[in-house]
């Protein structure tokens, strides 16, 4: 029987209306009330603090006094008038600042010197006294103006000690450290950080006493009154030292930061320049009673000021690639230095192995995991309001776990297998760093799940680097946490190798060690002078190489395929069988084919036994390569004996340069053989015994 249009007409109708009542019932539960926001767990950061946070990554210039007389810490007797760069462009460093992505820069206004960069009212010890500008410059206000241009913040270094100033360790001199403070912070414009360094009191000039003075560093500087003028003046600018207020030294200036980083700080049990400092509180307290995170320090060469000797001394792309991940990676900021040179310019070496460094990270971030396309689920959820998918939207929103719960995981399920090597997480730090400890797993094949990686702290950023990895689940899964942990960003990425050349190494018993820049990374080598890329061994395992040959190497990526360029390194003939005569100290390092041990002799000459006779055609000297150098040979000569007794020379000459290039020196003669070898110094940079890290010969072209 046919159906009545009526009848249908209402079935219909009251269709629709469930659907409909259905549709507000959920609608009405979706747009309830959202849960009640976690509870702070105290200490938690100022707007002050949290804005620093984001900055992250910022320049630190040291130029001052110390750039024109070779030194770290200038005694304060120094003549003002030798402060004179010759071509002094803040811009540049502004420029290389912002391509680098570096958020500001902090300037050293003052060191321990006492000469200030600024036209002061305070000491006639500053550049109203230099030759530069003939004392009418003001390197304070260029650079800032410098920076601001670029839209790049302002900071400023200003030393408490002062070696020049005559009332340094008297009460008087704390008005005129004030003084110094309040032209800069009112005289310059906005300042986004005060820099107070822990070395106070010792020996100085002290306006011509010439004596040492010790100051009770937990009083005399009166911080609580400093305080309060920085507050009055710049309220938006966090406080630097080991005590913070707002910001604390991460306790080496290596730029690394703990594998456990709390922003916590007992900062009341804290003083500046505290002996047991490093050691006890710079990793922070996870009761620590007041929000005071790590800044990282760092200078890109050994020194901190400019010394031409290390120009070939600025830190490789892997050791800067482990400061970063070793700071920033580790809930630090990172405070990388930069040796302004005599010029006024940040050094070519220096700037191009910053852009390696930047080119790197960036692209080491450049191809996150697609979450959006993942089921991501977690164990614990405080609310509406708090769910898991917040770690894919913007700043400001955040996963919460259930109140009381201190350990919760979040999975992530992806439709087909990922690739990643690079892990990273950010805590909801607003409401205090709770997350203890936590874990980095993936489901494998069989469907079991193995751990890949495992860590402490959180914070406001921790980054793992992470063998290549394939799997289609991953679960971060916090196991410990001070109070029902908060996340903010979760992210996958994978980076690129590192495909830069081994390092080749070879000890006295000629042994060769070839290390690949990455991990996962293959090496190929020859010893033949061919191509390594098409006739090269694969490196397992330390080789001899005893005779001079020249051996060439590369990295490649087994993934890819892609590989480096190829390093060459001539090896001369191997030292197991030579003997250093005399009883020198420590006489192995000269011979140990490490340019990083040192021997020295009072003699002023070293004489080595080869173990036989060989065609000798030139000798290497290796330099000491120490932050201080002492001993350099300058002016040589060196002499050939078959018995050891009778000693014929066969070169005289000077080292050109070595002091401010102390690299390897290479000096060829004609052909003469020879058993023993002797080595003396006409000449040396100082009076100190002369120092020798490598001695070495040549008897071929490899």
């Amino acid at each position: 029987m046919e159906k009545s249009p009526l009848i249908t007409k209402k079935k219909t109708r009251i269709t629709s209306l469930y659907y409909l009542l259905l549709a507000l019932v959920l609608s009405g539960a979706c747009s309830g009330p959202s849960a009640t926001p976690p509870e702070p767990v105290m200490p938690i950061p100022h707007e002050r603090q949290l804005e620093w946070q984001d900055m992250e990554f910022y320049a630190f210039a040291h130029f001052n006094m110390n750039t024109f007389t070779n030194r770290e810490w200038g005694m304060g007797d120094e003549d003002p008038a030798l402060f004179n760069p010759t071509d002094f462009d803040p811009s540049q460093w502004a420029k290389i600042c912002r391509e680098a992505g570096m958020k500001g820069i902090i300037l050293t206004a003052k060191h321990h010197d006492g000469f200030c960069l600024w036209p002061t009212e305070t000491t006639s010890h500053s550049v109203k006294n230099a030759t530069w500008k003939d004392g009418k410059g003001d390197i304070v206000r260029e650079v800032s103006e410098a920076f601001r241009a670029e839209g790049l913040k302002f900071g400023v270094y200003l030393s408490p000690w002062d070696r020049n100033h005559p009332d340094y360790g008297k009460p008087e001199y704390i008005d005129v450290f004030r003084q110094q403070l309040r032209e800069l912070l009112t005289n310059y414009g906005e300042i986004f950080e005060v820099w107070f360094d822990g070395a106070n009191g010792g020996t100085g000039y002290y306006g011509g006493a010439n004596e040492e003075r010790r100051v009770d560093k937990k009083s005399y500087y009166d911080w609580a009154t400093t305080i309060d003028l920085i507050r009055e003046l710049q309220p938006n600018a966090v406080i630097f030292g080991d005590a913070g207020p707002d910001v604390r030294w991460v306790g080496n200036e290596h730029g690394f930061a703990y594998e456990t980083t709390w922003s916590n700080l007992m900062r009341d049990s804290v003083y500046g320049g505290m002996p047991e400092y490093a050691k006890v509180y710079a990793p922070g307290q996870e009761n620590g009673t007041h929000w005071v995170p790590a800044e990282a320090d760092v200078s890109i060469r050994p020194g901190w000021y400019y010394h031409p000797y290390e120009d070939h001394k600025v830190k490789s792309l892997p050791q800067l690639l482990d400061i970063y991940y070793h700071s920033i990676g580790r809930n630090s900021s990172l405070l990388l230095n930069f040796p302004i040179d005599r010029r006024g310019l940040i050094h070519e070496n220096d700037q191009a192995q910053l852009m390696k460094l930047v080119h790197k990270i960036r692209e080491d971030f450049s191809v996150p995991l697609p979450l959006d396309k993942a089921s991501i689920t977690a164990t614990s959820t405080l609310g509406k309001g708090y769910e898991v998918s917040a770690i894919l939207e913007e700043k400001g929103h955040y996963w919460a776990a259930a109140e009381g719960t201190i350990a919760a995981t979040i999975q992530l399920e992806f439709p087909d297998p990922v690739r990643f090597n690079r892990f990273l997480v950010q805590e909801n730090i607003e409401l205090g760093q709770r997350i203890k400890a936590f874990d980095v797993e993936i489901r494998t094949e069989e469907g079991s799940w193995t751990p890949l990686a495992s860590g402490t702290t959180v914070g406001f950023k921790r980054i793992l680097r992470l063998p290549d990895t394939e799997t289609t689940a991953i679960r971060f899964a916090i196991t410990d946490a001070k109070a029902s942990p908060t996340v903010q960003h979760l992210a996958f990425y994978l980076a690129p190798k590192l495909l830069l050349p081994p390092s080749i190494n070879r000890d006295k018993s000629g042994m060769v060690s070839l290390k690949a820049p990455e991990e996962g990374l293959e090496i190929w080598y020859t010893l033949d002078g061919s191509d390594p890329a098409q006739q090269g061994k694969r490196y397992t395992e330390p080789f001899p190489v005893l005779d001079p040959t020249a051996i060439r190497v590369l990295s490649k990526d087994p993934g890819t395929g892609e590989i480096s360029e190829v390093a060459l390194k001539a090896l001369q003939l191997a030292r197991k069988d030579w003997t250093v005569l005399g009883d020198g100290e420590q006489s192995e390092h000269l011979i140990d084919e490490d340019p990083t041990t040192n021997y020295f002799t009072d003699t002023d000459r070293v004489s080595i036994d080869l173990g036989k006779s060989y065609a000798l055609t030139g000798f290497t000297y290796f330099p000491m390569q120490n932050r201080y150098l002492s001993g350099l040979i300058t002016r040589y000569a060196f002499a050939v004996s078959e018995d050891g007794r009778q000693w014929t020379q066969v070169s005289e000459g000077e080292f050109g340069n070595i002091v401010n290039s102390p690299i390897e020196q290479r000096v060829t003669f004609p052909t003469v053989t020879g058993r023993y070898i002797q080595l003396r110094a006409l000449d040396k940079l100082d009076d100190n015994p002369a120092s020798y890290a490598e001695l070495g010969i040549l008897i071929g072209n490899p």
